[in-house]
């Protein structure tokens, strides 16, 4: 890791200020003044910050309720992404685990750790997920009974997994579905004649969004969250 960054990552200062503090000789790396900004930090070097020494936080596990009209990206010269919502703190460390579309509100994953991100997206895993959906005309029984089965979807050669329907109102239903194909609740109600005019995403696994979360709001994962995903 770059020693600017370590700076900006152990402590509140912004990679700016952390250039700055490195320029002017208050930082030690094993005892010895290190002036350069882009120099690289072993894992076991000692970093000191005007005699202090610096730790790195540990792994980080978020969940964010995704407003409308955001893209999940880490970083887009012009749209707003969902990391831009978070502190700098936390924005420079995360990657976003499970992709909504920027017309999508609802649950988003953002972690600091690789291998838990895998496990909520590898194909292999079964997370599933639940989303509401808004239609624009009532669910027919017989639509109903093919999503619960598995649909073939355009330009596709295999039919998706069979899903989980829960019906709400006349046109809301909520919708489990154990895979992650490109826009799949979109082209599945599409494939049994029907169409998507909203969707938000409920569950991811065993974590349910926080209902105390507004659109763009956000909160780290309580223990039990975070282990439902790795059990």
């Amino acid at each position: 890791m770059r020693l600017d960054q370590y700076l900006a990552t152990s402590t509140e200062l912004s990679r700016k200020d952390a250039k700055k503090a490195i320029t002017k000789g208050r930082v030690r790396v094993d005892g010895a003044a290190v002036r350069s900004a882009n120099t690289q930090v072993a894992g076991n070097a000692v970093v000191e910050l005007d005699g202090s020494v610096l730790h790195l936080p540990g792994e980080i596990y978020v969940m964010m309720n995704k407003p409308d009209g955001v893209i999940s990206a880490t970083t887009d010269s012009s749209q707003p992404t969902a990391v831009d919502l978070l502190p700098p703190r936390l924005a420079t460390r995360v990657h976003i685990a499970g992709r909504l579309d920027k017309d999508t509100t609802g649950l988003l994953l953002l972690t600091s750790d690789g291998q838990w991100s895998h496990q909520v997206t590898s194909p292999r895993r079964d997370c599933p997920k639940t989303y509401q959906v808004m239609l624009a005309e009532p669910l027919s029984n017989e639509a109903r009974v093919k999503l619960e089965t598995g649909v073939l979807l355009r330009d596709e050669e295999k039919a998706t997994r069979p899903a989980t329907v829960v019906i709400c109102s006349e046109t809301t239903i909520e919708l489990t579905i154990n895979e992650g194909r490109y826009h799949q609740v979109k082209r599945m109600l599409a494939a049994v004649g029907n169409h998507v005019k909203g969707l938000h995403r409920l569950r991811i696994g065993e974590i349910t969004l926080d209902p105390a979360l507004a659109p763009g709001q956000y909160r780290e994962l309580t223990e039990d969250e975070f282990r439902s995903i790795v059990r």
